[in-house]
């Protein structure tokens, strides 16, 4: 089972593979050589990014995050302000203070290296290589930054997912519906049931509950932070502005509704390309859908509250499971079908879920959602998460809304499965040619000036 936790995690942004994965990786070799004893040996550490994380690793925050993650910091918890000032400081003092108090020496220029040749596992791909004082090596360990945070180790490639026991299991979308009928449940409570054999039911709704209001502090950032985003684009952050037209008194537009869903995707996407506190949905990159989807119906909807919070997150996770699971929701991977189209699917499930729809109903709009949003390139300018990503979230959030409306107007009955979508989505991924897959040598990325 891939819980929903695994999905909405806090973290830091621009991006979850580039990113918090990275942090990830670095602390826990970090972490491997103080189990092994082996620490105190330590004079230097070499980090090689591979593929996607070499090609647009630097825009993405990769060298910063590697950095922190070696001196043990948590993407839940750092400092972002830290982070950003951190390799200038490694760079000054030229040392890391890894987790644990030790010290070691640090030339970025020497230590850290970029390779866009990709390992054969999955295109975000990183080389720790520990060594001593007579530059032998310690320990040498490859990771990879599978897609929202995930973090997969060399040693653990047959073991990707955590193996978890869980009463009602499902590995496909035909298969979550058969258990929903089995049960006479709805794919919240079907979700809500299995997560509740991993730990209490009321902590489960608790951290769901959490994650939304990380999710809500994170718009709020975007929606009243002016200024322009870091990078050589200089992009001028819009969501602000955007909101003050709308909040004009005595507005009658009847598109003000659909405009502040827009606007609330693209200011935490403007949150995250500012390496601000992000919750992954299922990616950061992604991140401004889902939250923008589930704002809008609390706004909108009477009696909207906590449990309709709960119910829309535990539908989407079990959306954005089947497309982790089956396809990708990595953009290296599989293009930005994998992360936009995952989340439209995602947002698009938890609406038709919050607003009555039957098993089938939910599962038909994921799969509108994701259907149109089939072929979807991950081709970043300068490699930074603002062009095209800003937009395409506001967009992303209005299709899943779209999609989740056209699903409750039929009675469930559809000729596209949520199945067939997703194994369309792992196809064309594979079929699309890697330059479009986030290394930012094709589409927007060649043919847009970066100034």
């Amino acid at each position: 089972m891939i819980s929903a936790f695994d999905l909405f995690a806090v973290g830091i942004g621009p991006s979850s593979s580039h990113t918090v994965g990275p942090m990830r990786a670095a602390s826990d070799f970090v972490t491997a050589l103080a189990d092994a004893g082996e620490l105190t040996r330590v004079r230097r550490i070499t980090v090689t990014l591979r593929g996607s994380l070499a090609a647009t690793g630097p825009g993405h925050g990769t060298p910063a995050a590697v950095l922190a993650g070696l001196g043990g910091a948590d993407p839940a918890s750092l400092d972002p302000d830290e982070l950003r000032q951190l390799p200038e400081h490694v760079r000054r003092d030229g040392t890391l203070t890894l987790a644990g108090g030790h010290a070691i020496a640090m030339d970025l220029d020497r230590d850290l290296h970029l390779d866009v040749a990709a390992l054969g596992f999955h295109p975000n791909g990183m080389v720790f290589t520990a060594l001593d004082e007579r530059a032998e090596v310690v320990r040498s360990a490859t990771s990879y930054s599978v897609g929202g945070g995930a973090v997969v180790h060399e040693d653990e490639q047959d073991a990707a997912e955590l193996e978890r026991e869980v009463p009602h299991p499902f590995t496909t979308a035909g298969e979550m519906l058969d258990r929903c009928d089995e049960l006479g449940v709805s794919i919240s409570e079907l979700v809500l049931r299995n997560e509740a054999a991993l730990q209490p039911l009321e902590q489960v709704r608790a951290g769901l509950l959490v994650r939304w209001e990380a999710m809500r502090d994170c718009i709020a950032a975007g929606l009243h932070t002016d200024g322009t985003l870091p990078g050589v684009l200089q992009v001028r952050r819009r969501a602000p502005e955007l909101l003050r037209k709308l909040d004009k008194p005595h507005s009658v537009d009847p598109f003000d509704a659909l405009d502040r869903v827009t606007v609330v995707a693209m200011a935490v996407n403007e949150e995250n390309a500012a390496g601000g506190r992000v919750v992954t949905a299922p990616t950061n990159g992604a991140a401004g859908i889902v939250p923008a989807v589930l704002d809008h119906h609390l706004r909108t909807s009477a009696g909207a509250g906590d449990e309709d919070v709960v119910r829309y997150l535990a539908a989407a996770a079990a959306v954005g499971a089947l497309c982790k699971r089956n396809a990708s929701i990595s953009g290296a991977e599989v293009g930005c079908q994998g992360e936009v189209g995952s989340a439209s699917a995602m947002a698009a499930a938890g609406l038709a879920e919050v607003l009555g729809g039957s098993p089938r109903q939910v599962e038909n709009a994921a799969e509108i959602g994701l259907e149109h949003n089939l072929g979807l390139t991950c081709d970043p300018i300068a490699g930074l998460v603002q062009i095209p990503c800003i937009e395409r979230n506001g967009i992303g959030a209005v299709k899943a809304i779209a999609a989740a409306r056209m699903a409750l107007a039929g009675d469930g009955t559809h000729r596209v499965s949520l199945d067939q979508a997703i194994a369309t989505m792992r196809s064309t991924g594979a079929d699309m040619a890697d330059a479009y897959k986030e290394t930012s040598r094709a589409g927007l990325a060649v043919n847009v000036p970066e100034c």
